[in-house]
């Protein structure tokens, strides 16, 4: 389920949205103003790092 980036072209709020399949072709409401004037924005790719995630970077690795 691919988390989304939205602003709201009526109130300027960003908020984020999770979309089903079947969702896509709605508008999507702003939770702020409740307008369904908003966009899609791009959004960033964020990558996780390896490692067990539970420790510091330096002390996860390899020796």
């Amino acid at each position: 389920m691919p988390i989304y980036e939205f602003k709201c072209q009526q109130c300027g709020e960003e908020f984020e949205q999770i979309l089903f399949a079947s969702d896509r072709e709605e508008a999507v409401a702003c939770p702020a103003c409740k307008s369904k004037k908003t966009r899609k924005l791009m959004s960033a790719f964020a990558g996780g790092k390896s490692g067990c995630g539970a420790c510091s970077a330096t002390s996860c690795a390899p020796s």
